[in-house]
């Protein structure tokens, strides 16, 4: 079985990929059928002669691969007739700007599996860059909240080389005695809590932290039930909530009375109670002054959240006064670092990471008959029609 690690072409150039050449060892040792083939790339977060030097085919044709498995969308253009294809597709939920990708796709005869409709049989998702999108994100904060009140001043992300050079930046800088926020407990969240953990802020629970003042910079891990109830008031479980959003009301702005910066790695459903309104936002008890929105759902949850930043410019400001964004230094601003492609920003780390998840959920099952259905499941086009999973995409190729 030959797997072709293609290159990135979709602009802005992405330097991820699912298999790094330590993973490319590493499934080859557990697998020794597979053969990589690499096709040459200048972008790629680690060189063709990293590559090379385990002894792996770096290729400027990959049309010989079986599978093609790369990170981002591929151009149409780019795209093989005939190949199995494992990428982000971004047409899951019907976006509008890659309809005309799925078609080609379908036109082309090509199995598009999508690394997001990777899940096991209860729908859990398997792989992803969530974590790593978590790590920058928390990070990009507190260097938000070192730029805002001019206490310390870290160096983006992207320029550090990876995770560890990151941490030894984040040793640099004293918190100061502030209240953070943190919603979520998938991988975002713990991504993130896993930097305030690093910065040795203390956790406290949500009784102790909305009713405790503290001599010491703490945080609050909270889940959806911590802040949304319903209007009913009947006291039931999570899974009510993501099956009943609209039944619920949200209580956020407990939190948001007595917070200093909120890190935002929920997700949102767009049923669900908005966090924070611009009623929120202007009313006299409201308190945050930073935002840092990993979830990044524009003109969602969070009023603030009115545009996505940039991995060159990631933080802007937004007056609740004047609804409008400003700079995010005046006085008068929230700052918000709403970056959507955070893990871009500690490239090797975050495709190591993806590679493992890679090679325990889904390699294994192009060996053993896909015993426990992960291609099955994932799977969105076979034979030029969308496959039984997917064909609620029918009306969004047809408009």
């Amino acid at each position: 079985m030959k797997i072709g690690i293609i290159k990135e072409f979709k602009t802005p150039s992405d330097k991820r990929v699912v298999f790094t050449p330590s993973k490319c060892a590493a499934a080859k040792k557990l697998f020794p059928k597979v053969e990589f083939l690499i096709e040459s790339s200048d972008v790629r977060c680690y060189s063709d002669k990293e590559y090379s030097d385990l002894g792996f085919n770096v290729v400027n044709d990959i049309s010989s691969a079986d599978i093609l498995v790369g990170v981002k969308e591929v151009p149409i253009n780019k795209l093989i007739p005939n190949k199995k294809y494992f990428f982000f597709s971004h047409t899951i939920k019907k976006q509008p700007y890659n309809k005309d990708l799925l078609l080609s796709i379908l036109d082309k005869n090509i199995e598009l599996f999508d690394h997001e409709t990777i899940v096991d049989r209860n729908s859990n998702r398997l792989i992803g860059f969530g974590y790593y999108a978590g790590v920058v994100g928390a990070y990009n904060g507190f260097r938000a909240l070192g730029l805002k009140n001019k206490i310390f001043n870290l160096p983006k992300a992207s320029d550090l080389l990876d995770r560890n050079q990151l941490n030894a930046e984040l040793l640099k800088i004293s918190i100061p005695n502030i209240k953070i926020v943190l919603t979520g407990n998938g991988r975002v969240g713990s991504g993130a809590k896993e930097i305030l953990d690093f910065l040795k802020i203390k956790q406290v629970s949500v009784s102790e932290y909305l009713n405790t003042s503290f001599n010491e910079p703490v945080y609050v891990q909270i889940d959806v039930l911590d802040y949304n109830e319903r209007i009913d008031n009947r006291d039931l479980d999570r899974f009510d909530f993501y099956k009943n959003p609209t039944e619920y009301k949200s209580t956020f702005n407990n939190f948001s009375n007595v917070s200093d910066m909120f890190i935002a790695g929920h997700y949102y459903d767009k049923n669900a109670p908005k966090l924070i309104t611009l009623d929120d936002a202007i009313s006299d008890d409201f308190k945050i002054k930073l935002i840092a929105d990993i979830s990044c759902d524009i003109n969602g949850p969070i009023v603030s959240t009115i545009r996505s930043s940039t991995i060159k410019d990631p933080i802007f400001g937004f007056s609740p006064i004047r609804n409008a964004e400003v700079d995010y230094l005046n006085s008068d601003a929230i700052a918000v670092m709403a970056v959507d492609n955070l893990p871009c920003e500690l490239p090797r780390d975050a495709s190591e990471s993806f590679g493992e998840m890679f090679i325990k959920h889904v390699l294994p099952s192009f060996f053993n008959n896909d015993y426990d259905g992960i291609l099955n499941r994932s799977q969105i086009t076979s034979g030029k029609k969308l496959t039984d999973r997917f064909s609620y995409l029918s009306d969004y190729i047809s408009q």
